[in-house]
């Protein structure tokens, strides 16, 4: 079977055709531009194309779309024209993942972490788990894998509802956060998209939901007095999985899990509150698996992070820059957070660019909150993704918020801004889920002119 993506660069696609790859067929696809996923896939046998054109669609038995692909797209023109089935990205997973254990990691933040927790713990356990998940993970080199295990690890996308594709053995909820109103409309909707997504888990399977969120907890209320079985985590009191005794550290964090099955130590090779929790959800899913739990948190230790979740891009004129994907107020905030104890007595430059305009609108406000918390911010260009522009929406609405910030709408211009004020023992994050994960480079190579050039010597223009 020949099965052709459309935009076959972007996070979820890109794993879904690497699984395909994976299970034998004939895997085509292309996308606007260029890129080193569109390489690493073309290396793995696809047959990959910059820009769409109807004749990259002939003759393929399957077409994959995700909710980002506009009607009037030519190949999906060209695909509904000769009858050609259509499907959605998640349609495609499911497939993929056909007869397996299947675990959904849903939430409006934290999905892809805790998915690759999950997915690298299961590894080290010894299950060889298929996993699909949107970022490359380090430890595994992949963000798709098809494994020999009974287990298959999914990040469950909520953005569009298409987690809602899925009949999961274990559904992961994060967290419940109002978030992608541009689909949904309203948070009480957004909300009942996750009561769905409870009702869909398989009989005899169970929900993981965090207990320090106020929007899960609502939910697993919601999903107990509906006959679902709820395991919940976090510093709660009350939680089934509870977290004692957080210690965090500049590049680490540790605690203690206190459950039914008794007291386990949980030591991370990887920093901040947001992991702890994220690795506790993970460590729930794995003993829900049958996975014994001593070891899964053993195994969870061996993670070492995943690209693009503070990635670190390297250090140039005594300047580490950090790469991040964080993209809505509680990510940039977590993100922020992580960077400031990072840095220790150096000042946190932070490179942002907001994604989706109606998120920018809805969540301004916030995001200068979460952005406070740095020394120096610089917002660049609203990234578009699905969406066209809206009047007077830019980034300036989170720059006009925050003293001291600058709104520099060219990208280049934007990273030598950041470069130049840096100084060292400076931390520099790019954070954002659009192409600003570029200019970590950009702003490297800068650093690095700085370092090589003699004393007193004048910078280059624009540098």
């Amino acid at each position: 079977m020949r099965v052709h993506f459309i935009a076959i660069g972007g996070a979820g696609m890109s794993v879904v055709a690497e699984l395909m790859l994976a299970r034998g067929h004939e895997v085509s696809g292309s996308d606007s531009q260029a890129s080193d996923v569109l390489d690493r896939l073309g290396r793995l046998g696809a047959q990959v194309h910059v820009g769409h054109d109807p004749a990259h669609a002939a003759g393929a038995d399957l077409v994959v779309v995700s909710s980002a692909i506009r009607t009037d797209n030519p190949e999906l023109l060209a695909a509904h024209a000769a009858g050609t089935e259509v499907i959605h990205r998640s349609q495609g997973l499911a497939l993929a993942a056909a007869d397996t254990d299947f675990v959904a990691v849903a939430g409006a933040h934290g999905k892809t972490t805790t998915s690759s927790m999950l997915a690298v713990a299961l590894r080290e356990a010894g299950l060889d788990p298929s996993f699909a998940i949107g970022g490359r993970v380090l430890a595994l080199g992949t963000g798709a894998h098809l494994g020999t295990g009974t287990v298959f690890v999914a990040e469950a996308d909520e953005s569009d509802g298409s987690f809602l594709n899925y009949t999961p053995r274990v559904a992961v909820v994060t967290n419940i956060e109002p978030d992608h109103l541009d689909h949904y409309g309203t948070a009480d909707a957004f909300e009942a998209a996750f009561d769905d997504f409870a009702a869909r888990v398989r009989p005899g399977g169970a929900v993981v939901a965090c207990a320090d969120d106020d929007g899960a907890r609502r939910f697993t209320e919601r999903a107990r007095s509906r006959g679902a079985r709820v395991i919940t985590y976090g510093l709660a009191d009350d939680a089934d999985v509870r977290i004692t005794g957080v210690d965090l550290g500049a590049g680490s964090s540790s605690s203690r899990l206190r459950a039914a099955a008794g007291e386990f130590e949980l030591d991370l090779a990887v920093p901040g509150a947001h992991n702890v929790a994220n690795a506790t959800a993970a460590w729930a899913a794995g003993v829900e698996l049958g996975v014994d739990p001593a070891t899964m948190a053993n195994s969870l230790g061996t993670f070492s992070g995943t690209a693009r979740r503070f990635e670190d891009k390297g250090t140039a004129a005594g300047v580490r820059v950090v790469d991040d994907y964080a993209h809505n107020p509680t990510k940039v905030a977590a993100a922020v957070a992580t960077g400031r104890r990072a840095v220790g007595a150096g000042r946190l430059l932070v490179l942002f660019q907001p994604h989706l305009f109606s998120r920018t609108e809805a969540f301004a406000a916030e995001f200068a909150d979460a952005l406070a918390g740095a020394d120096e911010v610089v917002l660049t260009l609203i990234y578009p993704a699905r969406e066209d522009p809206r009047p007077g929406v830019t980034s300036a609405l989170i720059a006009d918020r925050l003293p001291g910030a600058r709104y520099l709408p060219d990208h280049l211009e934007a990273a030598h801004a950041v470069a130049a004020a840096a100084r060292p023992g400076d931390l520099v994050i790019t954070v954002g889920a659009g192409d600003v994960t570029r200019l970590g480079p950009v702003i490297l190579a800068d650093l690095a002119a700085r370092e090589d050039r003699p004393s007193g010597l004048a910078p280059e223009p624009g540098r």
